[in-house]
């Protein structure tokens, strides 16, 4: 990666970054970031994965994705400089070369600072060529990627805090002990300073609103009222994590307190606790590891007490199945289980998942086809139910696509 990145004049150095790491949740909190750092007037380059649709998306100026004319370009600009590293190192990844076309749209875009997520863990992944971020954070620490990064916790945080750099703060809202410890000893090691969440920051929850969330920040610096129009208490803690990392940026860059709050206010994340009131109404949601089911159900249960849910689930074969099911089945459901198409990504059989939830006590009806699920979760839930879908990405992304060409464009039709 550094190899390409040179070849290509190191367009990564270019502009201030802000490198966003963890288990969960760093999706959310990166968009968090980059919608304050526009707010603030500073033309703000994001970088997520995995996209939902188009792989456009894991480009952004201002919330507005690369087009695909653009991206062709690029890819064309960029293949010489590509050929020049094939010899000794070998042809960069499907996810080296996004990134580097990445760094290169965001140096093209002239963009004031840019907000660059974390692929997977940390201290070997391609994002790590940053060498001088202006702040760095870990959002959690959970159990996913267990095959690359390890089968502790403890572990997982050690490759995670790779992202650590001398004299650069390092913001974490990682509550377990041993993670927590593993990450201070590095940036000790490094030099950088340590800024816990847990410690320095204060969440005052106000009464529940029916599509989002009204509460309190209070860092050692300031004390900010947000209203988010997203659901899930945990995107309070993601909220509160991309505050306290804000506020460590130079003066010049770091946004207002105002900034930060009309910001949230107007907060879009799609794909992650994403409600639409309908008949029967429909929450979109990416939880394909534990963690995020945990979170998923705390919220659901939490939002919707005394609902039912008819959940459409597929999941991928690298992910940790039983484990997503054992948290989803802790709500009042019953299950569709599919599919989903997608390059380099092979699901696991419905029938598999199915026969999986029956040892956590759930029961599941098995539809390949993820538009047929949604379709029959659709006609057949009850008149308070809630459809839920779930699990991978690809799914999400494929119903939620599906859902507004053929159901929110033929409402929006009719009114």
């Amino acid at each position: 990666m550094r190899a390409l990145l040179r070849a290509l004049g190191d367009p990564q150095e270019t502009y201030p970054t802000l490198h966003v790491g963890g288990t969960s949740g760093k999706g959310s909190t990166s968009t968090m970031l980059a919608a304050a750092l526009a707010q603030s007037g500073k033309r703000t380059g994001l970088h997520t994965k995995p996209h939902i649709v188009s792989l456009t998306e894991r480009m952004r100026v201002d919330g507005v994705a690369i087009s695909e004319d653009d991206f062709a370009n690029l890819l064309s600009e960029i293949k010489p400089a590509i050929e020049t590293v094939v010899p000794e190192y070998g042809r960069p990844t499907y996810y080296e070369t996004v990134l580097a076309l990445t760094f290169v749209y965001f140096a093209h875009m002239k963009v004031d600072v840019a907000v660059i997520e974390v692929g997977i863990g940390g201290m070997l992944d391609g994002t790590n060529v940053l060498r001088h971020p202006q702040v760095s954070l870990i959002t959690n620490i959970g159990l996913d990627h267990m095959d690359v990064l390890g089968n502790t916790l403890e572990d997982i945080a050690l490759d995670k805090a790779g992202i650590a750099r001398r004299g650069v703060p390092l913001v974490s809202d990682v509550a377990d002990a041993g993670p927590r410890e593993q990450i201070e000893r590095i940036c000790a090691q490094v030099g950088a300073p340590f800024l816990s969440v847990r410690d320095l920051v204060q969440i005052e929850s106000e009464p529940s609103e029916p599509y989002g969330q009204s509460f309190t920040v209070r860092t050692p610096a300031d004390t900010y009222r947000l209203s988010l129009p997203v659901l899930g208490r945990f995107q309070q803690r993601n909220a509160a994590t991309a505050i306290l990392a804000l506020e460590q940026l130079k003066e010049g860059l770091r946004p207002s307190r105002e900034e930060i709050e009309t910001a949230m206010s107007r907060l879009v994340i799609p794909g992650r606790m994403e409600f639409f009131p309908s008949h029967p109404s429909v929450v979109f949601d990416i939880a394909h590891n534990q963690d995020k089911a945990r979170n998923l159900v705390d919220a659901l249960l939490e939002t919707f007490p005394g609902r039912r849910f008819m959940a459409i689930v597929a999941i991928g074969e690298a992910k940790d199945a039983r484990h997503i099911l054992a948290e989803l089945t802790r709500l009042p459901a019953s299950f569709i289980f599919t599919s989903f198409e997608a390059v380099g990504r092979t699901p696991i059989s419905p029938a598999r998942l199915a026969s999986l939830v029956q040892d956590f006590g759930g029961w599941g009806r098995v539809v390949n086809d993820p538009v047929e699920a949604f379709s029959i979760a659709r006609r057949n839930a009850g008149a308070d139910e809630i459809v839920l879908v779930t699990g991978s990405t690809y799914v999400v992304g494929t119903l939620r696509d599906w859902w507004f060409a053929n159901v929110a464009a033929h409402s929006t039709s009719q009114t």
